[in-house]
């Protein structure tokens, strides 16, 4: 049986968040579905509230911004 490793998620809604969303996790494996889950649903939103058409490079865009916002740690 393998030991479980807690991880930390930090997301903050930009670089410069003072106070980031930080949620810990059992293991990697939930830490990452929860992470995708909320790039998911933050894209949507983006998507959802632009106020002009988005192409496929200003979503891709959208995407590693978001991604890059994402910290998974051990703890």
């Amino acid at each position: 049986m393998t030991r479980q490793i807690p991880h930390r998620v930090t997301y903050p809604v930009d670089y410069m968040d003072p106070n980031p969303t930080v949620m810990e996790f059992d293991n990697e494996s939930e830490a990452y579905d929860w992470a995708l889950q909320e790039v998911e649903s933050r894209l949507d939103h983006i998507i959802q509230h632009s106020p002009y058409s988005m192409s496929e490079d200003d979503v891709k865009h959208a995407l590693e911004n978001e991604m890059c916002l994402v910290r998974i740690e051990a703890v």
